[in-house]
Parts: structure tokens; C-alpha cells; sequence
């Protein structure tokens, strides 16, 4: 027998141990793979791109998010150069041999051919280089967006401070442009005979023209004109100046015009869609001086929204598109970038006031264009203007009356605040052969109505001081002479006639300074087409639609707060033989709706303090019968309650839109 404890206790003792080992190795076998799950996780869930490449810069391994991210699938990617993933305009700022930089933005290619920007942190431990690149390219665009948008706050805020300046400056230039042309034009009679007398004043009416177009070209710059738009084929409007293009350029210019068949309309003021390729004409003259080839071009145009949005000036949509290219000098690109600012040049010294491109925008943007210039040095120059397509038919466009001046034996008040001009006018109106009263506010002018005597137009300054405004003289003339014609005056029409860049529907504007002739042509237009509509009256009724309306005599509540639209608006109701009830704001309306039943309710959308939205609302919890009609210059119709829909009155609009409109509601 032997004693075999001590053997067997360092046997069990041996056992044990390798039990623990077994235990303890399994364990971190087990803690290693977990981790090792933890971060094939991460690298397969993160949305951060994760590459390892060796010391020559070859990847080794790429993450999902490299695949997601730049479309590049991994079993393509590794093996090759990292630096042949990067664009080719930022492949200096990456990796270079040895050269590397820890924290940098580059672009990288993406596998459709675009740009992603990716951000990386890099660095090198043990003979490898680890990257951490995050995609930036939403982040860079929102950041791009947002200077965008403040350049352009700054630009409208720019734009808004100078119509601003030239709009307060106009209305007394004019005036004082007025008093100078009138008194040189009277002067003109009493020196006839005298050459040098006469060549003295030539010069200096000259003079007067150039100061009216300098203020009008600062209007257009800050889209403070007042445009009477219409519906024209710019083909074969540009057609008609082709002979004007030719005399202005010179012949040795080749003048060359491209229109496209099938050509859209489009709603434009055609005095200054004219005045802004003749405007083109010239600048490209000069660039060429005096020798090369002109090429207007016209065609229809379609701006996708790609375009939009690296132009936020412009909507996406259907445009017509007109082109001015010639052969001349280009711009560089420091000039390309001023190119739209006023009384900048490149001209020598008086021969150019620097206005021209500047009108040229002013006026595109205030019809809801869009302008864009192409140039290089040495390649000349293309300016493409993209004007709102017109589903409407082409307008039939009167030519300009250049026949003799006549006057007349009618009756003018006169209603000019300023002194000079009032007796320039009045005296100008007297050789004409009228009968001329004057005021010199518009409470006089009313006064000398009130008082019985017989007139047959008014001739008023748009800005006149006193409480009682101009478009309201105008308003109360006509209710107690409803044949009265109305012709109005100014220098600056600011907003009172004018609405959303356009003069309003039935108003005639004479601007200044206006010449003896300019002034005899609109008195005698004015009087003539009051004078035709007062014989014409109902005769076509029954087509226009008013014949139908007056079957029913409707009671409309008409809220408007402009004082001219308002007064315009009144007149078409009644003479569809509707009973009217006026109100300025949606707060003076809403007692009226309280006390009184009304058919309709004519409202315009935009006014001050409560929506006319909002007052339509009300007003279908106090009647629910209650038609309503929106009248705005959108197309947009808003929804209100109720089990009928609101009708859209879109302004501009005449009598037959008014008598549809009423229809439907």
C-alpha cells in the first residue's frame, strides 16, 4: 500500500486550475467577440464614411456608408488610390505622398459623375492611415442658400432704397422739368423768325429730354414705372423694329433677327420692351465700335426647376425668350458682375450715363421676367431676357397719332398745386382753344364742380397736398358728373393709380414733363374715348354679359381699400344697374354686414389689418346665402366656408369680368 493523498490532491488542485483557465479563456473569447460584434456594427451601421488605407495611400477596407455615400461599390474600391476618388480641382489639397492634412473639406466624386463634399479627419498609427469623412453637401447647399438669400435681401433692400430716393426725387424734378419745358415751348411762338433765338431753345428743350429720361431710367432701375402692359407677339413686334435697330447701329453693323415658328405670347409694355432692345442695340454698338453683327433672337423657352433654383429671382415655368448677342469686346468677369448697377461704365467719360443695362433690368424684373448676360473678354457679349408667357390673345396695338395737333372747345379743369406749372398748362391748354378753369388743390377743384358749371374733363396732378386726395376727386367728379373724362398728371405715381407695377384698369396717365403736342394728343384721346364710350353704352350688352346681370338688381357690399380701384370698381357695378355700398377696410365693413342683407360681397384680399379672407368668413356666419367675389391681382383662389365656392375677380378687369364674376357668385 502507498499513500497517494498528497498526488491526489495536487492532481485535483491541477484540475481545477485548468478548469478556471478554460473558464477564464472562454470567457474573453467570448468578451473579444462581442466587442468584435460591437464594432463590425459600428462600421457597418455608421453613417460616416470609414476607410483604412495603407502608407501609399491604397484603400484596404471601406465601410457601407463609402458604397451609400459616393455609390462606388466596396469590392471596386479597394485596391485603388483614395486620391483617385477626389475631384479633380481639390486633388492638390488631399493626399500627396506623405503630405497629409488631418482635418480638411474636399469634394469627392460620386459614381453619376456630381460632386459630394466630404469632411475627414485623418491620421496615421502603426504604418496605416485611418479617415473619418462625413458627407457635408446638404449642410454646404443650405449654407450657400442662406448667403444666397441674404445677398439677395440685400440686393431687394438695395433696390428698394433706391426706387425709394428716385421716387421721392421724381415728383418735384419732373415738376420743375415741367415748368422749364412748358414756358421754353410758349417761348418758342415769340421768337418764331428769329433762327438763333429758336436753335437756343431747341437746345434746351433737348436739354429738358434728357433730364426726363435720366429720372424715367432711375424709375426703371428701382421698378417704380408705371407699365401699361399688353398681350403682343414679341416676333413680330421685334419685326417692326428691325428698320429703327438698323438707323440707330449704323450700317456698318450686320443686323441679323431669329424667330422661331409657333412663337408664345407674352404680357409686356411694348413702349418698354422697345426701348429696352434699342438699349441693347446701343451698348452693343459701343462694344463693337461701330463694326460687327447684331443678332436679336426670339423663341419660346422653358425654365426647369435646376435653373430655378440656382435662380431664386425666376419660378420654374413657360417664357419667351429674347436674345441680343453681338461680336464686340465681352466683359470680364469683375465688369459682368457690375454690369446691372446704375451709372456704372466702362464708356470714356459723357459717353454714357451707365443706366441702360440697369433700366433693362428694373423693367424685366417688374414684369415678372428674368434677365441673364453671358460674356467673356475677347467673345462678345449675349443678353437673354425671359419674359411670362401670355395664354391671352395678341392685343391689337394702336399706332401712335403723329398727325397735326388739334385742340378743342371743351371745358378743363385744371387741378396742379404748383404754381408754375398750373399757369404753364393753363396757358399751353388756351392756345389750344379750351375753355380752362383751375385749382390749385383738389378741395378747390371739388368746390369749382360742386358749383354747377359745365366741365368736361378733369386735368389733375396725381400728388397734391390736402386731405382730399386726387383718385378721390376724381371718385367724387364723376358721381355728380358721370360724363366726366379724367386725365391725370405726375412725375411719380407712387401707389395710387398704380398697383403691382401696372397702371390701373381705365385710367389715362399723361406723365411728366410732357411736351405741347404730348399734352394736345392725350387731352384730345381722352376726351374722344369718354366721348365714345357715353354713345356706345349698353348697345352691346346683351354680349358683354351686362344685359344678363341686369335682370336683377343685386345689392353688393364693395370693400377696397384703394381709393381709385374702389371708385373704378363702383362705376362698373353700377352702370350693370347694381345697388352699392362702399367700404375701405374689412373693420368698417363688418357692421355694415351686421344691419344691412347683402347679395355679394366684393372684397379684395389684401387689406390692411384683417384679410379679406378672414372678413369673407365672417360674413358667411352672418349670411350664409352670401356670394363672394375675390378681387386680386393673383390667381390664386383661396377656400372659405360655406357650401359654395368663392368666385376670383382677377384684376386688372373690365365689365364683362365684373358681370361673369357676379354670375357665378
Amino acid at each position: 500500500m502507498r499513500d497517494v493523498a498528497a498526488r491526489t490532491r495536487v492532481a485535483v488542485e491541477r484540475r481545477r486550475a485548468e478548469q478556471k483557465l478554460e473558464q477564464l479563456a472562454n470567457s474573453l473569447e467570448r468578451q473579444v467577440s462581442e466587442r468584435t460584434a460591437e464594432v463590425n456594427r459600428l462600421w457597418r451601421n455608421a453613417r460616416d464614411l470609414l476607410v483604412v488605407t495603407g502608407e501609399d495611400g491604397t484603400i484596404r477596407s471601406v465601410n457601407p456608408a463609402w458604397s451609400a455615400v459616393l455609390g462606388f461599390p466596396a469590392r471596386e474600391s479597394v485596391g485603388r488610390r483614395l486620391g483617385t476618388f477626389v475631384w479633380p480641382d481639390d486633388a492638390a489639397m488631399f493626399l500627396t505622398g506623405d503630405r497629409r492634412m488631418p482635418d480638411l473639406d474636399v469634394r469627392f466624386r460620386h459614381l453619376d459623375g456630381s460632386a459630394r463634399w466630404i469632411s475627414w479627419r485623418i491620421f496615421v498609427e502603426e504604418g496605416l492611415t485611418f479617415a473619418y469623412g462625413r458627407d457635408v453637401t446638404a449642410e454646404r447647399e443650405q449654407a450657400r442658400a442662406l448667403t444666397d438669400a441674404s445677398e439677395q435681401l440685400r440686393q431687394a433692400q438695395k433696390m428698394e432704397a433706391i426706387g425709394q430716393l428716385t421716387g421721392g426725387v421724381a415728383h418735384d424734378f419732373n415738376n420743375l422739368l415741367q415748368v422749364i419745358s412748358g414756358n421754353l415751348q410758349l417761348l418758342s411762338k415769340d421768337i418764331a423768325g428769329n433762327a438763333r433765338a429758336e436753335q437756343r431753345i431747341a437746345n434746351a428743350i433737348a436739354g429738358v429730354g434728357r433730364g426726363s429720361k435720366l429720372a424715367n431710367q432711375l424709375l426703371a432701375f428701382g421698378r417704380r414705372q408705371a407699365l401699361e402692359p399688353k398681350v403682343i407677339n414679341i416676333g413680330r413686334f421685334i419685326s417692326a423694329l428691325e428698320d429703327l435697330l438698323r438707323r440707330t447701329i449704323g450700317e456698318a453693323i450686320e443686323v441679323e433677327t431669329i424667330r422661331s415658328s409657333g412663337l408664345w405670347n407674352t404680357y409686356i409694355d411694348p413702349s418698354q420692351i422697345e426701348n429696352a432692345v434699342l438699349n441693347l442695340a446701343i451698348n452693343a454698338r459701343d462694344a463693337m465700335n461701330g463694326i460687327g453683327k447684331l443678332t436679336v433672337e426670339v423663341g419660346n423657352a422653358y425654365i426647369d426647376d435646376t435653373y430655378a433654383r440656382h435662380h431664386p429671382d425666376i419660378k420654374p415655368g413657360q417664357y419667351v425668350l429674347l436674345a441680343v448677342t453681338d461680336t464686340g469686346e465681352g466683359m470680364t468677369a469683375d465688369v459682368l458682375e457690375r454690369a446691372f448697377e446704375p451709372f456704372f461704365s466702362t464708356k470714356p467719360v459723357g459717353k454714357g450715363s451707365g443706366l441702360g443695362l440697369s433700366m433693362v433690368y428694373g423693367f424685366v424684373k417688374q414684369s415678372g421676367g428674368h434677365v441673364k448676360i453671358y460674356s467673356e473678354p475677347g467673345e462678345g457679349t449675349t443678353v437673354r431676357i425671359y419674359l411670362p408667357r401670355s395664354k391671352e390673345e395678341e392685343d391689337r396695338l394702336t399706332d401712335i397719332d403723329y398727325g397735326p395737333v388739334t385742340g378743342g372747345t371743351e371745358t378743363i379743369l385744371v387741378a396742379e398745386d404748383d404754381d408754375e406749372v398750373r399757369a404753364t398748362v393753363v396757358e399751353m391748354l388756351g392756345d389750344l382753344g379750351y375753355s380752362v378753369l383751375k385749382a390749385r388743390d383738389a378741395a378747390s377743384a371739388l368746390t369749382v364742380i360742386e358749383s354747377g358749371v359745365s366741365i368736361d374733363l378733369l386735368f389733375t396732378d396725381v400728388v397734391m397736398p390736402g386731405p382730399l386726395r386726387s383718385p378721390d376727386l376724381a371718385r367724387k367728379a364723376r358721381e355728380r358728373l358721370p360724363n366726366l373724362a379724367v386725365l391725370f398728371t405726375s412725375g411719380y405715381t407712387e401707389n395710387s393709380i398704380v398697383h403691382e407695377g401696372r397702371l390701373d384698369a381705365g385710367v389715362e396717365l399723361l406723365s411728366k414733363p410732357y411736351s405741347r403736342e404730348a399734352l394736345a394728343r392725350k387731352v384730345r384721346a381722352t376726351l374722344t374715348g369718354r366721348k365714345k364710350a357715353d354713345t356706345e353704352g349698353p348697345a352691346d350688352e346683351g354680349q358683354s354679359g351686362k344685359g344678363a346681370m341686369k335682370a336683377k338688381t343685386l345689392k353688393i357690399l364693395l370693400v377696397e381699400d384703394d381709393f381709385l380701384i374702389r371708385l373704378n370698381a363702383a362705376d362698373l357695378l353700377q352702370e350693370l344697374g347694381h345697388d352699392i355700398v362702399e367700404a375701405t377696410t374689412a373693420e368698417e365693413a363688418l357692421p355694415l354686414l351686421k344691419t344691412q342683407a347683402f347679395d355679394i360681397l366684393l372684397t379684395d384680399i389684401g387689406l390692411p389689418a384683417m384679410p379679406g379672407t378672414e372678413l369673407a368668413t365672417l360674413a358667411r356666419e352672418e349670411n350664409p346665402a352670401i356670394g363672394v367675389v375675390f378681387a386680386t391681382g393673383h390667381n390664386s383662389l383661396p377656400s372659405i366656408p360655406g357650401d359654395r365656392p368663392a368666385i376670383l375677380l382677377q384684376k386688372p378687369y373690365d365689365s364683362a369680368a365684373v358681370a361673369a364674376a357676379l354670375a357665378a357668385a
